[in-house]
């Protein structure tokens, strides 16, 4: 790989992938339009994947991790990252925490500031790529026309390195960056 170049992409689900941006149980849930084909086209560029979620509901019960992990290994994705806990429960893996970029960068021997993070919440998304030097991508989707706008003071500090219509076209602008190595050095 060259120097710079792009190695995994992390991928927020609620609002970025599909669903409303609240919580849709994953026998349920459904992708945007050009979702997967997207994702798709970030695995042929030889990009890893991997899901990186706030999942609270699945300590209420209300739907088991192993749900979410086959709905993303049926989506393509390398791997998931799940945060199974409530805000109240403490925890480090809680986006804007990075606990989850963390463990898969020792997992898969990554540079984090050689991937991207893909989501529409400023506030947890954009803080926790930002933390560990990651490029960040918003989405327009789900929440991010309220993240870029009246929630816009809960991440003023950070700013988006692009911001997307969806994730179709947050994976276009990556991938153009990707093939050319720009702004990824």
């Amino acid at each position: 790989m060259s120097n710079g170049a792009l190695q995994a992409v992390f991928i927020d689900r609620d609002g970025t992938l599909g669903g409303t941006g609240h919580f849709i149980h994953p026998r349920d849930f459904e992708l945007y339009p050009g979702v997967e084909q997207a994702l798709a086209q970030l695995k042929e560029a030889g990009l890893k994947l991997f899901a990186f979620t706030n999942q609270h509901r699945i300590s209420r019960g209300q739907a088991t991790e192993g749900e979410f992990s086959r709905q993303f290994a049926g989506y393509g994705f390398d791997q998931a990252y799940i945060c199974p806990h409530s805000s109240e429960e403490p925890c480090l893996c809680r986006k804007p925490g990075t606990a989850m970029l963390e463990q898969a960068a020792d997992e898969h021997g990554l540079d984090l500031r050689r991937c991207a993070v893909i989501g529409d919440v400023g506030s947890t998304d954009m803080l926790a790529a930002a933390k560990v030097g990651a490029v960040k991508v918003l989405v327009r989707t789900g929440w991010g026309e309220q993240s870029l706008g009246e929630y816009r003071h809960t991440w003023a500090e950070t700013e988006p390195d692009y911001v997307a219509q969806d994730l179709p076209k947050a994976a276009s602008w990556l991938l153009r960056h990707y093939q050319t190595g720009r702004g990824l050095e």
